[in-house]
């Protein structure tokens, strides 16, 4: 096996009332006002051609196949204020 670095960074802009929460191991989730977080990860997309729709799987099996390959992940999130 070889090992793949992917790095991805985001820049968005969000609602003033979303905030940053911590979950327990240490990590960070944003705090959505709807009573729901969101984390904002890897999803493995496919498609059958690179000119066409991607879309993720139906298949749990291949998706966990895919995400078992990940031997770690790291999301920061901070809001930037001008």
């Amino acid at each position: 096996m070889k090992k793949l670095h992917v790095t991805i960074q985001l820049e968005m802009s969000v609602p003033d009332d979303w905030e940053l929460a911590s979950t327990s191991e240490g990590g960070q989730v944003l705090k959505l006002p709807n009573r729901q977080f969101l984390d904002i990860a890897i999803e493995p997309l496919f498609a059958s051609d690179p000119e066409e729709t991607w879309t993720s799987t139906n298949d749990d099996d291949v998706l966990n196949d895919i995400l078992d390959m990940v031997e770690s992940e790291e999301v920061t999130y901070q809001f930037v204020t001008h």
